[in-house]
């Protein structure tokens, strides 16, 4: 016991010495260019565009963790052309075709390109509807950002969040990660021992395998990194509400399925959430996934003005509301005066569609 505490100790004394770089000043008006977007420092970043020919909202989506804007191609495609959507995906800082590929950027710098993209997008199409999409990682990077303050958004979408981090996670696990990370930041690892799948799709397994852009070896410190995001996260999800729609797979064997089940509920506003029978961590690239590419486009057309939530941190004003939509309110404020959870349970398809 004493060398156990002796341990947890020396780990808690070198996490504090494995720190990020804060973000850059900003020197750039955000903008998206022919495949890049200009984030507030002048980085430029990938990204992959589909646009609708009659745009009825745009919509901005955030990858996960060692991925990159390609995750979204076949969504991005069946969204700008059977929902009226425009897509936006950008390769995160650190990912893709991004700069300091492999490196971990910082989670206050992620949270404030995605301000940035957000700009970006209300700046092209001045006057629609904008929903913000995260995927794992990517919606650690929203929920934390909506924790720092009120998104410039009509909703968000959070499917399989990154919300298990941080003291959410083992103690060994902990202390191991970061004593490893504190010694040796840039030593790799790989997932290939934790013996997980992400999707059922095993054509996508294998072109993720064969593209470079895809990180199969991640940084001790990157790990570090992204579980104290997830850690984060999780804490957010007491703190924010607004508009909300939480997307799950059953099979999910990256997020585990309490952890997720109990920061939806933590959740406030007009938060819907569903769980896909089908469905793995890899919700828009699985066997399925036409299924939740049209949940997503329903959701961002179901309501009108009047209903809309602003997705802020809790107890603070909604941002201006939509034109039409009255007085700014309370993220929390529901109908019920709190929290409101649906869950929906999607079995399997046996019509073929």
């Amino acid at each position: 016991m004493r060398r156990f505490i002796e341990a947890s100790l020396a780990a808690l004394f070198l996490s504090a010495c494995v720190s990020f770089p804060p973000p850059p000043p900003a020197r750039e008006t955000p903008r998206f260019e022919d495949g890049r977007f200009v984030s507030f420092d002048g980085a430029a970043f990938g990204l992959s565009a589909w646009r609708a020919e009659n745009p009825r909202a745009v919509l901005i989506a955030v990858h996960g963790m060692n991925d990159y804007a390609k995750a979204f191609e076949g969504a991005g495609e069946w969204w700008a052309r059977e929902a009226g959507l425009v897509v936006y995906a950008y390769d995160q800082r650190g990912f893709g075709r991004s700069p300091g590929f492999r490196r971990w950027p910082g989670a206050a710098t992620m949270r404030a390109d995605l301000r940035a993209a957000i700009a970006a997008a209300r700046a092209a199409h001045p006057g629609l509807p904008l929903y913000v999409l995260g995927h794992s990682m990517g919606a650690a990077v929203v929920m934390t950002a909506m924790r720092d303050g009120p998104l410039d958004a009509d909703g968000v979408v959070l499917a399989a969040p990154g919300v298990w981090g941080g003291a959410q996670m083992p103690v060994a696990y902990r202390i191991f990660l970061n004593l490893a990370a504190s010694v040796a930041p840039g030593k790799t690892v790989t997932g290939e021992r934790a013996g997980r799948r992400a999707t059922d799709n095993v054509e996508i397994l294998r072109a993720m395998f064969a593209d470079p852009l895809v990180i199969k070896d991640t940084r001790l410190d990157a790990v570090l990194g992204v579980v104290r995001l997830m850690g984060a996260a999780w804490d957010a999800s007491d703190e924010i509400g607004g508009r909300i729609l939480v997307l799950y797979g059953r099979k999910d064997e990256i997020i585990p399925v309490r952890k997720m089940q109990h920061a939806a509920a933590r959740l406030c506003g007009r938060v819907e959430t569903r769980v896909y029978a089908e469905g793995w961590h890899l919700l828009f690239r699985d066997l399925q996934a036409e299924r939740v590419w049209r949940d997503v486009a329903a959701w961002t057309a179901e309501t009108g003005a009047a209903q809309r939530w602003r997705p802020t941190a809790r107890g603070a004003d909604a941002a201006s509301p939509v034109s039409g939509a009255g007085p700014a309110t309370s993220a929390c404020a529901g109908a019920d005066g709190g929290r409101s959870v649906a869950v929906a349970v999607q079995r399997p398809d046996r019509t073929g569609m």
